[in-house]
């Protein structure tokens, strides 16, 4: 068995440090491969290290292979050493070099092989969930959460935050050496700020999918919600939603729909980051040119703000603007626990009881967990002994459920929580709708841009369990407050008292 050889001008001290190199990376590479497709690991760090780490030290090693061994050469062609030709030469007459040549060929056409398909699965893994949701795992830990809680769960990330085309691909990149930095650098913000200033238009991305000309028609929703009395009282409401937008066989729009519709062009004037504070918005109708301006009546911008600020353009995420990452409040958390029967609405006051442990701060996670058990706990071991006792497993179902949902929308370590993000669908326990809709915008002719609540939906019936009241014209329902406050709930936005931890 004749002894592996190398060309005399690679036993140098860099070419040898190259040699080793490669052989190490291509047999690391080869295993962590293996590993990946016979095993079921999932640690993002593994795609790093294999698409990301690897290859640039296989390369920079086998690049010091040549390297060395044109130091050596020129080294011994000034000392004189040994002769050397001025130029490398190819002579295939000669079975060294013939050798040479089919290593040389074969090597490089299977490094370019495995380069294109290493490229491509560090492209693929680069847009891949894990990779954005779980390679920085403190600071994307709420997004990836809430992420694979939401009605997007099982559309990636990329469809969204890059949508197709290489020149978003290439901003993505370019901005995500910032946001690597940020993570080593221990600088990014806690909470990440929002909304995105860099983000992709709607019309982009989400468009997509939906289709803003084929949305017509409305849309039927329920919401439970449970009081915080002492039976835990249960109140629904039925609405009808009218989502409207584009009627397909008349082409008029209508509904929540016509602000996205194509013939509409809707700009704002935000005084926030957040886009929650909007004294001056333009409608403009494309296809006549017309357009109606609507000011705040009460807290005009000046001309001059006017004349310096760039308007937004009303989209998708003017509204959808939580679309994947949903942080509940702790009032609709306990809600939907309690509908859902993980936490018995027989026991007494488990409502507020629930909502206050859940809504209190704590430094971290395992300190919130502590904290719901032994709030709730201690609660009925002051007010009802007699529960702790004969309904034990009850009381540690809601304990569970509690932890469970504060886990999904609540993270101490980034300081999120649902008030730091406002959410505009609807307008709760968020101004949302109502931050243009105050019925303070107004044209300068004296036009309100209403606030009229049948506008956007028509409730069809309400009421506590065993005393729904059932609409009986087209109109629909007046509202009715669970709670007795007269008319003031008809001068007032729901989020001024709803805060999403108290009724």
């Amino acid at each position: 068995m004749k002894k592996l050889k190398f060309p005399r001008l690679a036993y140098n001290w860099l070419s040898g440090i190259g040699i080793v190199g490669a052989v190490i990376t291509i047999l690391l590479m080869t295993f962590l491969y293996v590993i990946g497709i016979f095993t079921r690991v999932t640690n993002p760090y593994l795609g790093i290290f294999l698409y990301m780490v690897l290859p640039p030290i296989l390369v920079v090693s086998l690049l010091l292979i040549p390297l060395g061994m044109f130091r050596t050469w020129r080294r011994v062609r000034k000392t004189g050493e040994v002769s050397y030709p001025s130029w490398p030469y190819v002579d295939l007459n000669q079975k060294s070099h013939r050798n040479a040549a089919l290593v040389f060929i074969l090597g490089t056409g299977l490094f370019v092989l495995v380069s294109a398909v290493g490229g491509y699965e560090a492209y693929h893994y680069s847009e891949s969930v894990a990779f954005c949701g779980k390679t920085c795992h403190t600071v994307m830990k709420p997004e990836f959460t809430a992420y694979q809680n939401s009605p997007h769960a099982r559309v990636a990330c990329v469809a969204c935050h890059v949508g197709p085309g290489a020149d978003w691909f290439a901003k993505s990149k370019i901005s995500g050496l910032y946001q690597v930095y940020a993570v080593i650098a221990n600088v990014y913000p806690r909470p990440i700020e929002t909304p995105i200033r860099n983000l992709r238009p709607a019309r982009e991305t989400c468009e997509q999918c939906h289709w803003p000309a084929k949305f017509f028609g409305g849309q039927q929703r329920v919401f439970n919600h449970y009081m915080y009395d002492h039976d835990n009282t249960r109140w629904s409401i039925n609405l009808l939603v009218k989502t409207g937008g584009g009627n397909p066989e008349v082409g008029r729009p209508s509904g929540i729909h016509w602000h996205t519709f194509l013939t509409n062009n809707i700009e704002y004037i935000a005084r926030d980051r957040q886009l929650q504070n909007i004294p001056w918005v333009r409608a403009t109708n494309i296809e006549t040119g017309k357009a109606t301006v609507y000011r705040d009546k009460e807290n005009p911008l000046s001309d001059e703000e006017i004349a310096a600020a760039t308007p937004r353009r009303f989209d998708c995420m003017d509204c959808h603007n939580r679309p994947s990452h949903i942080y509940h409040s702790p009032d609709y958390d306990a809600d939907i626990a309690m509908e859902a029967g993980r936490i018995n609405t027989t026991l007494p006051d488990i409502k507020q009881v629930a909502v206050k442990a859940m809504a209190a701060k704590y430094e971290n996670d395992t300190a919130a967990t502590n904290g719901i058990a032994g709030a709730i706990t201690e609660y009925y071991r002051d007010h009802y002994p007699e529960i702790i006792k004969t309904r034990p497993d009850d009381i540690n179902d809601a304990i569970a459920a509690v932890q469970d949902k504060y886990a999904q929308s609540i993270f101490p370590e980034m300081k999120v929580r649902w008030e730091v993000y406002p959410d505009n669908i609807g307008h709760f326990i968020s101004p949302g709708c109502m931050r243009c809709h105050t019925g303070s915008l107004t044209t300068e002719d004296g036009h309100i841009l209403s606030r009229d609540c049948t506008i956007c939906h028509t409730i069809i019936s309400q009421g506590k369990d065993g005393a729904t009241v059932m609409a009986t014209s087209p109109d629909g329902l007046e509202f009715v407050h669970p709670e007795d406050i007269d008319e003031a709930w008809k001068e007032m936005n729901c989020n001024e008292c709803h805060s999403g931890t108290q009724p």
